[in-house]
């Protein structure tokens, strides 16, 4: 599955056709890309303008709320690696085992990807 970051959005906005074909790729193989409603907080400004391609991503990906289960889970993730950043550890609570995550932040996701001990692949964008 493909799970998209901040910067998997921010890439779209961009027009990156490298990022757009892995995403038409994910829905040509009746995949619909993952996110969560933290990484919409951070990208979302209204739709208008260069965020109509955003709005169109948005209609068509998995959304998970950010639940008490997420939450906690999240949570632990950020006392194990004793980061801070709570959406960047909530996108990778939500990634499974061979997924790939669309960001602009490597690093961070790799440590707590390890934390999680999730093996996914990162790709940056």
């Amino acid at each position: 599955m493909l799970v998209l970051d901040a910067g998997g959005f921010v890439a779209v906005e961009r027009g990156d056709r490298d990022v757009i074909a892995l995403i038409k790729r994910e829905r040509q193989a009746d995949r619909a890309p993952l996110t969560n409603g933290g990484i919409v907080a951070q990208v979302w400004r209204g739709g208008h303008g260069r965020q109509a391609g955003l709005a169109r991503l948005l209609a068509g990906t998995d959304i998970a709320a950010i639940d008490d289960r997420l939450g906690r889970r999240a949570g632990m993730l950020l006392a194990i690696t004793r980061t801070a950043d709570a959406i960047d550890a909530s996108i990778v609570a939500v990634a499974r085992d061979g997924d790939d995550i669309l960001t602009s932040d490597p690093d961070d996701l790799r440590t707590l990807a390890e934390a999680a001990n999730v093996h996914i692949e990162l790709i940056q964008v």
